[in-house]
């Protein structure tokens, strides 16, 4: 072992016990115990979740999702919450387009937003919305929690994103995503 793996080691050993031997003072206990349990923001969430696009609107032509191909996504995110009704969010989402030809992942999208709590477990999302494929636009979102648990929140959104540019006519896609934040 050389000098600099010794030093390192040592400094290691002695910062390791030293952040773990804190004394605590019967004061500090009795004034700890006294701090009501209060909700602490801000506060940083992250979730997983499915989204079907179900049908698209567009002077270019109609479709249902399944007709031609079926296109899938896979959102990513973290949601910061800095006070208990508003927060922002970051997601990236993966489109997996699948059909009788190939399966691939056919656009990323980076899709900033804002959240607002509405009560009862609903959220207003507004997203803005940047495609790989040349895309941009902006997503409204109804959020609802099914089920929360200590840990954990299951739920269901209905989207309706609007897209414009890369040479295409508008389109407007509803969809529905199920998710698990954490």
């Amino acid at each position: 072992m050389n000098r600099l793996q010794l030093i390192s080691a040592i400094c290691f050993l002695l910062f390791h016990a030293a952040a773990y031997s804190q004394s605590i003072s019967a004061d500090s206990l009795r004034h700890a115990n006294s701090i009501p349990d209060k909700h602490v923001y801000p506060e940083v969430k992250g979730y997983i979740a499915l989204v079907v696009p179900v049908y698209t609107f567009s002077s270019e032509g109609n479709a249902f999702n399944g007709e031609h191909s079926f296109v899938i996504g896979n959102p990513w995110g973290i949601n910061i919450w800095k006070s208990k009704r508003f927060g922002f969010s970051f997601e990236f989402t993966p489109f997996l387009k699948i059909d009788n030809k190939e399966n691939k992942v056919s656009n990323v999208l980076f899709h900033p937003g804002i959240l607002y709590r509405l009560g009862h477990e609903y959220t207003f999302i507004a997203r803005a919305a940047y495609e790989t494929s040349g895309r941009y636009g902006f997503t409204p979102i109804i959020n609802k929690v099914l089920i929360r648990t200590p840990h954990n929140t299951f739920y269901v959104a209905a989207l309706l994103p609007v897209r414009f540019g890369n040479n295409h006519e508008p389109s407007v896609t509803p969809g529905i995503q199920f998710g698990i934040g954490f």
